[in-house]
């Protein structure tokens, strides 16, 4: 199975983005749903699990802790602090950004005994926390490394300058965020400071929420707390202009004799070995069919067609809304995308 490297560890090209599992998008699957897909996942090689603090607050930790303990020296385990919850006086949960040095600590810790683990392999800053110095974040997860507590640390949804400022108080060993055909930011600068440095790229969304997919053609059946609800890109006038692009994208899929998830993911692993995308799915079938993609190999004529049909400037309607945009500091286009 192709491999690819991850600052110390070696895992599988193809990584598995674990949130789907207790978070976002429709409601999560039952516990035997969950763990038979983690346990398939293993038997078909993936070695890197991806989870975060956030997810289901906490629920998605506590499931990967308990399925995968038993294999845990198989997997590179990597989640994710600084990004939380607080329980409302409803029973609702309201998202916490929080970078503080002892919330880190904190967050940390607490990932550890639900994950059932004396390390994480991989542990990133969810969110960098405008109101901390990101030196400051990073420091205290530079300290648990010391300890023994963390291997290697990582940041998501940060712009090539706050990585480069990290990377000047530790080595960071990847950098994560949104990156597919039809979200192109990291290529503004991020992937740049990436080869610089000698940081994996780590691509979530890679399927772009299933658009790329070719199964979801009408985002009004998405559940009412689904989150894509809230994304520009799925209103309706947009979707329907970006819908348009999937005719000629599948062409292209048929040409390559894979389906349209495989193209999107095949594209990805081509933009070079820095970049390890991390699919999400709550489906054994898609779960097998993302990992056929490292068998799908693509010309430089194909990639070329693929950036031409599907980029920032076909796309309808930008990643996020100002809301959810001024919680990450990722680069943007000049029209705000």
């Amino acid at each position: 199975m192709p491999q690819r490297r991850i600052g110390p560890f070696t895992v599988t090209a193809i990584g598995l983005g674990c949130m789907n599992l207790s978070h976002a998008y429709a409601a999560p699957p039952p516990p035997e749903v969950a763990e038979r897909l983690l346990l398939r996942a293993l038997d078909l090689g993936v070695t890197l699990f991806d989870t975060a603090a956030l997810y289901g607050f906490g629920a998605n930790e506590t499931l990967l802790g308990r399925v995968l303990k038993p294999y845990r020296q198989r997997i590179t385990l990597c989640t994710k602090g600084g990004l939380f919850g607080t329980r409302q006086p409803d029973g609702s949960w309201k998202r916490l950004i929080d970078g503080r040095p002892q919330a880190i600590r904190a967050h940390c810790e607490a990932s550890l005994e639900r994950l059932q683990t004396d390390v994480i392999d991989l542990y990133y800053l969810h969110r960098w926390d405008k109101t901390v110095p990101v030196e400051d974040s990073v420091g205290e997860m530079s300290r648990l490394v010391q300890e023994g507590k963390v291997r290697t640390i990582g940041l998501s949804e940060v712009s090539a300058s706050t990585l480069r400022k990290a990377h000047a108080v530790h080595p960071v060993t990847a950098l994560q965020t949104e990156y597919s055909l039809w979200t192109r930011n990291p290529e503004i600068a991020a992937l740049a400071a990436c080869r610089e440095l000698g940081v994996t790229f780590v691509a979530f969304s890679p399927l772009a929420r299933a658009f790329l997919t070719g199964k979801l053609t009408d985002p009004s059946t998405l559940g009412e707390r689904d989150i894509r609800r809230a994304m520009p890109r799925f209103a309706p006038a947009a979707y329907a202009a970006n819908l348009k692009l999937l005719g000629p994208y599948g062409e292209i899929a048929r040409e390559v004799g894979c389906t349209p998830a495989q193209l999107a993911l095949a594209w990805l692993l081509a933009q070079g070995e820095q970049m390890l995308p991390i699919p999400g799915t709550s489906s054994v079938a898609h779960l097998e069919e993302n990992m056929g993609a490292l068998d799908v190999r693509l010309s430089p004529e194909q990639v070329a067609r693929l950036d031409a049909l599907i980029n920032h400037d076909t796309v309808a309607g930008p990643r996020y809304n100002a809301a959810s945009q001024a919680d990450v500091d990722t680069e943007t286009y000049p029209d705000g995308g």
